[in-house]
């Protein structure tokens, strides 16, 4: 997405500070927030010749030309629902907000339609055994499981490309020469992949100590068993809106107690709820780290991603959540491998 702060105004901004804005930006159009940076509208050239044939003069407010109801997007929206929208309604930029109504970016149409390759890396952790998955992973790594008459692994790679995310680095250690002869250098999937063989187990993090070029820029990292329909480029831009040292995707869990809960203080009876829901939000194993993180991670041992934030939290450094509400599914364990072969077409 494109950069705001320069094209942001209150909507007690004059007409002339608007032109300025608008006639100096390349996206041509002025984006109007409140205090608290909630979105409320957008302000282009048409907008103010309209209301200058109305009576108003350059001093005047630009509350009353501001276009109240633009077509926007959810920063959880995935590629295919913005363009679906986009080329329904003939837009070539739409504006994104959080869900709090918070407005994030503007989306060019165009990057979409033709994304440029990015430089920042895509770390994929796919050395693990998959022992839950057992018989099927006795002689292929999880992530070469093959949901929709293609591998787990095949899938992550392309939906990484889609934005233009094309710098892959895999992190192997088990039937690792499985993942090596089929994808090779990334050439024939649009993307290069380069290896690393974890000796031993390293853990979700502690294999970045073997990177053989350190990442200068924010770079991604994902578990190699998942399926989801995120918004890589979102993901992207809302870690660096918040200026965060790392970000994770968390999902929101339920859990039902399935019994009724009494609620009790000194032997009193207080209440009782029966059967309650308690909801949490859990790591989604998709996470976009500062190249500055690097040095807290210890060489060439195991080391996982929840003690890293740990360590990140203890040293007050800035660290949040990006809430996951796209298709997102962890293939743990044998039903979620068949139920994840079920959904695939509709879903990809």
């Amino acid at each position: 997405m494109k950069n705001i702060e320069s094209i942001k105004l209150k909507p007690t901004a004059t007409i002339k500070e608007a032109l300025r804005i608008i006639d100096s930006g390349a996206m041509q159009i002025a984006l109007i927030v409140d205090k608290d940076d909630k979105f409320l509208g957008t302000l282009t050239d048409g907008d103010i010749r309209r209301g200058l044939l109305k009576g108003l003069d350059l001093d005047s407010s630009i509350e009353s030309v501001i276009f109240k109801t633009p077509t926007v997007a959810k920063i959880s929206n995935t590629k295919e629902e913005i363009l679906k929208v986009a080329l329904t309604k003939k837009l070539h930029q739409i504006p994104i907000i959080d869900e709090d109504g918070t407005i994030i970016g503007i989306q060019e149409i165009e990057e979409l339609i033709k994304p440029k390759n990015k430089i920042n890396k895509v770390v994929l952790m796919v050395g693990g055994l998959g022992t839950r998955l057992w018989p099927l992973t006795e002689n292929t790594p999880k992530p070469m499981l093959k949901v929709g008459n293609k591998p787990i692994l095949q899938t992550i790679v392309e939906k990484f490309a889609e934005y233009g995310y094309t710098n892959i680095v895999m992190c192997v250690n088990y039937k690792s020469h499985v993942i090596h002869e089929y994808f090779g250098d990334g050439s024939k999937f649009g993307v290069t992949i380069e290896y690393i063989l974890e000796e031993q187990r390293m853990g979700t993090v502690g294999a970045l100590s073997l990177l053989q070029e350190k990442p200068t820029e924010a770079f991604f990292v994902m578990n190699g068993d998942l399926l989801t329909n995120i918004n890589f480029g979102h993901l992207h831009d809302y870690h660096l809106t918040n200026n965060s040292m790392a970000t994770m995707c968390v999902r929101e869990y339920d859990f039902q107690v399935p019994y009724g809960v009494v609620n009790i203080k000194n032997s009193k009876i207080l209440s009782i709820e029966e059967k309650p829901t308690h909801k949490f939000f859990v790591s989604a194993g998709i996470y976009m780290l500062s190249s500055e993180v690097l040095k807290e991670i210890p060489e060439n041992e195991y080391y996982d991603m929840p003690t890293l934030f740990e360590k990140l939290i203890s040293k007050n450094k800035n660290v949040v959540s990006f809430p996951l509400r796209e298709y997102w599914l962890d293939i743990g364990r044998i039903e979620e491998f068949e139920r994840a072969n079920q959904e695939y077409g509709e879903v990809f």
